[in-house]
């Protein structure tokens, strides 16, 4: 089922350039432009910029910013210096050597870094905001599946980035949750 998935995305490939283009700026480019909102939504919705006095705003409010920045960063270096020296699974690509990526990639597949991060991510707005979280949840679904459009993932490494970044963030939600309000 895994080989059936991603074939039916991949095959969408080298048909057009207009198509290739769009499925690398989502494989590629657009998890930053996702990174760049979220961190414009948490300055506008917690009133950062527009208050008096932004750098007391901000200490007030550091808790949501940690939150957020904690479940990111501990995804990413938890998929790139853990996850993917446990996981040595190979990319489709080097599979199925008839695979033509639109983009070259190295390392191991699993877990997607990029969907673990941009899962983590959503799941910590989620947590805070669920219409917001929903958006970004759906960025997240966006990245992985241009991941496997491209070529570069199979649709279990994508599977493999919500999973690492959903624990993540959920873990960093009951932690501060329960324990960063006696501080």
């Amino acid at each position: 089922m895994n080989n059936t998935i991603f074939f039916f995305f991949n095959n969408l490939t080298h048909q057009s350039n207009i198509f290739d283009s769009i499925v690398v700026f989502f494989a590629v480019y657009f998890i930053y432009i996702v990174i760049i909102l979220a961190g414009l939504y948490l300055l506008f919705y917690y009133k950062i910029l527009s208050s008096q006095n932004p750098f007391k705003q901000f200490a007030n409010k550091w808790r949501e910013f940690s939150f957020v920045g904690l479940s990111v960063g501990v995804t990413w270096f938890f998929n790139k210096f853990i996850a993917k020296i446990l996981f040595h699974t190979f990319r489709p690509f080097v599979v199925f050597p008839q695979i033509q990526p639109l983009f070259s990639e190295t390392g191991y597949a699993f877990p997607s870094g990029h969907t673990a991060v941009a899962s983590s991510l959503a799941f910590a707005l989620f947590f805070t905001n669920k219409k917001v979280g929903s958006i970004f949840i759906f960025f997240a679904l966006l990245i992985g599946l241009a991941r496997v459009t491209a070529g570069v993932h199979f649709p279990i490494d994508i599977l493999g980035g919500f999973v690492v970044g959903f624990v993540i963030s959920y873990i960093f939600s009951y932690i501060f949750n329960n324990f960063s309000k006696k501080l």
